[in-house]
C-alpha cells in the first residue's frame, strides 16, 4: 500500500529512500514555492492579458491557444527568477544544496474537455518518466499555480510500483527526442504525432491516488511512479510547475527506485545543475548513464 507523507519532518535521506520505495510526501507552501507560484501567476496573466487565464479556452480558437503557450511556457523555464527561487525551495524542504542537483521548472498546462490535449499542452498518459531516459534516482516536485481540484490534477497508479507495463521505451531516445521532436510540440494541436514510450497493454487505472495541493504546495513524488494526466472535467484549465532534482550521491551509487520495465537509452543527467551554485551535472557521470 502506497503511504501519503503530509507536512513530514523526516529527514531528507530517510525521505529519498521512501520515495524509491514508491511513497508519496506532500507539503503546505514554502515561502519559496508560494512566491513561485505568484511569479508563475504574473507571467500567466500578463500572457493573456485582459482574459481570465483559466477560462480564456472557451473565448479563444485552439490554435491562437497553442501559440500563446508556445510563446509563455520558454519564457517561464529560462527566466532568472526561478533559478533563484528552485534552490530555495530545495532548501526549505530539507534537501542539501550542495548535493541535490535540479532541472529547469515547466510550466503545464491540461484545458478541460479535450480543448487542447496535444503537443504545447499534452495530456500524459499512464506512463514512468523513466521511460524518457530519466535516473531511477529522478524526485519529482510537482506544484499547482491557480486551486485545483481532483478532476484537473493527476493520478498515481500505485499498483504498478512494482510490477511491469509493457510498453514503448525502447523504441525512445533522449538525444533523439531533443534533435527531432522536442522543438515540434507547439505545431501539434490537433493531434500529436511524435513517438513516445505509451503502455502497450491495458493498463488498470484503479486503485488511483489524487492529491489536491494549495496553490504553492508541494507534491514529492519519485519518477518511477506511474503517473497520468487526469481527464480534466473541471470546467478550467489547470496550471502547475514541475521539476526534478537528483541527490549526487544516489547518482554515484546507483541508488534508486527499481527499474521493473524501462529499455529506453541516452540520460537526461546533463539537464540537471546544482542547487547550491548551478554546477552542471559531472560529464563522467552523464556518461556512465548514458551507456
Amino acid at each position: 500500500m502506497t503511504a501519503i507523507f503530509t507536512d513530514s519532518g523526516i529527514g531528507d535521506e530517510e525521505r529519498r529512500r521512501l520515495l524509491y520505495s514508491g511513497e508519496l510526501f506532500t507539503y503546505g507552501p514554502t515561502p519559496a514555492s508560494a512566491e513561485l507560484a505568484a511569479f508563475a501567476r504574473e507571467l500567466v496573466a500578463e500572457a493573456f492579458g485582459g482574459r481570465d487565464p483559466e477560462h480564456a479556452q472557451f473565448v479563444m480558437e485552439v490554435e491562437d491557444f497553442a501559440g500563446l503557450l508556445a510563446e509563455l511556457k520558454p519564457r517561464f523555464i529560462h527566466h532568472p527568477t526561478c533559478k533563484e527561487l528552485l534552490p530555495k525551495i530545495i532548501s526549505e524542504l530539507g534537501a542539501d544544496p550542495a548535493k541535490t542537483y535540479f532541472d529547469v521548472p515547466r510550466l503545464r498546462t491540461s484545458t478541460s474537455g479535450q480543448y487542447l490535449t496535444s503537443g504545447i499542452s499534452y495530456a500524459f498518459h499512464p506512463h514512468r518518466d523513466c521511460w524518457y531516459s530519466a535516473p531511477f534516482s529522478q524526485l519529482n516536485w510537482w506544484i499547482p499555480v491557480f486551486p485545483v481540484a481532483t478532476d484537473n490534477v493527476m493520478a498515481f497508479h500505485p499498483g504498478y510500483f512494482d510490477r511491469p507495463v509493457r510498453n514503448g521505451s525502447a523504441r525512445y531516445d533522449y538525444a533523439e527526442w531533443n534533435r527531432t521532436s522536442r522543438k515540434s510540440a507547439a505545431r501539434h494541436v490537433r493531434s500529436d504525432t511524435r513517438e513516445q514510450p505509451r503502455p502497450e497493454e491495458p493498463v488498470d487505472l484503479d486503485p488511483q491516488i489524487r492529491i489536491v495541493p494549495d496553490p504553492g504546495g508541494v507534491l514529492l513524488f519519485s519518477g518511477a511512479q506511474l503517473h497520468s494526466t487526469v481527464p480534466n472535467t473541471s470546467g478550467r484549465t489547470r496550471f502547475s510547475i514541475d521539476f526534478r532534482t537528483v541527490h549526487i550521491d544516489d547518482v554515484r551509487a546507483h541508488r534508486g527506485a527499481p527499474n521493473v520495465d524501462a529499455a529506453c537509452t541516452g540520460t537526461t543527467l546533463r539537464d540537471f545543475v546544482r542547487a547550491g551554485d548551478l554546477a552542471p551535472m559531472p560529464e563522467d557521470l552523464a556518461a556512465e548513464y548514458e551507456k
